[in-house]
């Protein structure tokens, strides 16, 4: 399969770009010409960037799998959708972090009072984060969220619940950008079947 790479040379792509390799997928640079002939494409790039890049995918018929997070949703759906293009987004692509809002959204359900703490690197431009937004939106209570960026980080988040007498985290820890790329490459290899839109979510696909 070949492989569009929005973001080839940054933070999570100098680490896809290897494991794709390795499984077997020819990696085309998406800042130049060729994508045209790609099987599918992946952004991880910048929030201001996505619409653009998403555009390209369009008129090229990609398939488009959107690790950045912080852009327009409804908009990139509504393209997708005109486009009848397959496109998908998950607020984080590490695994434990999917189970880290299943659990949630069942803890919430019996500990409804909570906060929700994430704690990325210094670099990250969006606050709240993607998954932060999503375990809210899962548990369905509207909790608070408290953002924290600071040098040496990664990407980590909890979630607090409280009731009388007692306390109850959740808590996932992405200490390494590796932890995205299985991730990544299980949402690579089913985009194309995904139906015309935007599709939000690893467990979609788990």
């Amino acid at each position: 399969m070949e492989v569009a790479v929005f973001g080839i040379g940054g933070k999570v792509g100098v680490l896809l770009v290897p494991a794709l390799e390795r499984a077997g997928h020819e990696v085309v640079d998406a800042r130049g010409g060729g994508i045209d002939r790609c099987d599918v494409a992946v952004d991880f790039t910048r929030p201001d960037a996505v619409a653009d890049n998403a555009e390209r995918c369009f008129q090229s018929g990609l398939p488009l799998v959107i690790g950045t997070s912080g852009f327009d949703l409804e908009a990139i759906d509504a393209g997708a959708k005109k486009n009848r293009i397959p496109c998908f987004h998950a607020p984080n692509f590490a695994q434990g972090a999917v189970l880290m809002m299943r659990f949630a959204e069942e803890a919430a359900r019996i500990l409804p009072s909570a906060e929700i703490v994430e704690l990325h690197h210094e670099t990250k431009l969006d606050a709240p984060s993607g998954t932060a937004k999503a375990t809210a939106a899962r548990m369905g209570t509207n909790p608070p969220i408290h953002s924290v960026r600071l040098p040496g980080l990664v990407a980590h988040q909890e979630v607090i619940f409280g009731g009388p007498g007692e306390t109850l985290t959740i808590r996932h820890d992405t200490t390494s950008r590796d932890a995205f790329v299985p991730g990544v490459l299980l949402a690579l290899e089913k985009v194309r079947d995904l139906p015309p839109g935007l599709t939000i979510g690893l467990d979609a696909l788990l």
